[in-house]
């Protein structure tokens, strides 16, 4: 039955489709003559040299350089020795185009458009602060890309794409047409644009790729949604990462560190990426960065000795911040400011010079569940500030210089234990002027006072408080009266009180001390 079918096929004229394999320049002496002459499933095999032309590839057809996978200094061995140069100068054409399940493995792409060292120094020196926002990223007019992925799907893989004028891999989604690549372990660095950008509707995966020193982001996504996993960015003049224009991508395991911005940038409305299990560290601004009503979920991450915030949102952003490890950064664990609004849960921000969380500039905050602790130092542990409003709950608080929870603002502080570091150690909760607070329920430990409140109106009720120093709770001039009442104090100094009340006061009861050792 089967000879049958097979011989009625040839009579039916269907023919087996047989590929075919091409090399240059055995059979070919140019790339792109090669590609001419190939049909859908056929390979084109490349040997080592330098080739001085730019390809545009055909649906279906694989595209290697010859040899195996053994390592050379920067990539692979055939990679390094197969070149794909484009001149060093502006052209309307990228180095390689490719076309619908097509396959790229294995080349260098350099000098395609201008690479000027004076003017990437100059933007290094200067953090990228002096490019537009439209400068060298994909999809700007008059993009050109070293490899262009324009409305298909294909692979690009083992490359080394560096010293052109533009971005290096671009990928560009076109209307009613998938465009779902996978971009995977290339080399990209020192292009006048992006590393990988991705815009307009792209779906890509970009994986196990490394990207530094490009002159905008590592990886950009504009208006896109790739997945992200996997990546080494550094040393890239503007983020690592970088994420706008309701790009909604998943990003996943990536390395992002020693950017001269955030390791992973995140901006504008309907901006909505999840930032999973990505490390950000020693980068000249945040570990990660969101702002411009932007609605990050950000889970996860460790952000470590960066010169900013490990994690920072400001500018209407709408982060939810969970699971995070923030340490060792030069100014806050995590700050939200200008109007930002965040929900913290969860996190560590340990050891940071500043500040474990601040909320300031108007903002809102429901801190819940973390842990924040700092030994030494005179800033605060946590701080609400310039009128922000922040909901503190079940929180574990150790250590702080001037207070543990400053309040210049709206507080409700509820659940939460507070260990004080050192017999120095000086108020745990410190409520400024014109400021409003609700402090029930938490534990104290260790601080010289527990509660101190100056020309604030508060409420504080249900708190144990142990090992103070003087007075646990101090309210002095409230602007209307304050309420204190159900809480427990246990010192062993001579003249400790439990509450002093100076000024107007409202419902003080209940307020018992001990002297227990």
């Amino acid at each position: 039955m089967r000879i049958m079918i097979a011989v009625l096929s040839i009579f039916a004229g269907v023919h087996p489709v047989l590929s075919a394999e091409h090399r240059v320049p055995q059979d070919h002496k140019t790339i792109q003559s090669a590609v001419d002459a190939s049909v859908g499933g056929d390979t084109i095999l490349v040997s080592p040299g330098q080739y001085a032309e730019r390809i545009k590839l055909k649906p279906g057809i694989r595209l290697r350089s010859a040899g195996d996978d053994t390592k050379g200094i920067v990539g692979l061995k055939r990679a390094e020795a197969t070149v794909l140069d484009g001149g060093g100068r502006v052209g309307n054409s990228p180095g390689v185009e490719l076309a619908e399940g097509c396959a790229l493995d294995g080349f260098t792409i350099t000098k395609v458009g201008v690479y000027d060292e004076t003017i990437w120094k100059k933007h290094f020196d200067s953090k990228g602060e002096e490019l537009g926002d439209e400068e060298g990223a994909v999809q700007a007019e008059g993009t050109n890309p070293a490899i262009r992925i324009r409305g298909a799907s294909g692979t690009v893989s083992n490359c080394i794409v560096h010293h052109n004028g533009d971005v290096g891999i671009g990928i560009v989604g076109q209307e009613k047409t998938k465009t779902a690549p996978a971009i995977q372990d290339n080399i990209v660095y020192r292009n006048m644009g992006g590393g990988i950008g991705v815009a307009d509707g792209a779906e890509p995966i970009v994986r196990r790729n490394v990207c530094k020193e490009n002159l905008r982001a590592g990886i950009g996504c504009r208006n896109a949604n790739p997945v992200i996993t996997d990546n080494a960015c550094f040393q890239n003049i503007r983020a690592g990462i970088g994420c706008r224009e309701g790009s909604q991508p998943v990003m996943r395991g990536n390395k992002c560190h020693h950017n001269r911005r955030a390791g992973i940038g995140i901006r504008m409305e309907g901006t909505a990426p999840v930032v999973e299990g990505n490390e950000c560290s020693e980068n000249e601004m945040a570990g990660i960065g969101c702002r411009d009503r932007a609605s990050p979920i950000l889970r996860n991450n460790v952000c470590r000795k960066n010169k900013m915030a490990g994690i920072g949102c400001r500018d209407g952003a709408n982060p939810l911040i969970v699971g995070n490890e923030c340490r060792e950064n030069e100014m806050a664990g995590i700050g939200v400011q200008s109007k930002g609004n965040a929900i913290i849960h969860g996190n560590k921000c340990l050891d940071n010079k500043l500040i474990a969380i601040g909320v300031t500039d108007g903002s809102t905050a429901t801190i819940t569940e973390n842990e924040l602790a700092r030994t030494g130092g005179q800033p605060p542990i946590l701080a609400v500030k310039d009128g922000s409003t922040a909901t503190i709950r079940g929180n574990r608080i150790s250590g702080g210089g001037v207070a543990a929870v400053l309040v210049q603002g709206h507080a409700n502080l509820s659940g939460n234990t507070f260990t004080g570091i050192g017999e120095k150690q000086g108020n745990a909760v410190w409520v400024w002027e014109n400021s409003t607070a609700t402090i029930s329920d938490n534990t104290f430990d260790g601080y010289r006072t527990a509660v101190n409140v100056g020309k604030a109106t508060v409420v504080v009720s249900g708190n144990t408080i142990k090992r103070f120093q003087g007075i646990a709770i101090l309210v002095k001039d409230s602007p209307k009266p304050s309420h204190v009442y159900g809480n427990s104090a246990v010192s062993t100094a001579p003249n400790a009180k439990a509450v002093e009340i100076q000024g107007k006061s409202g419902i003080v009861a209940e307020n018992a001390i001990s002297n227990e050792k």
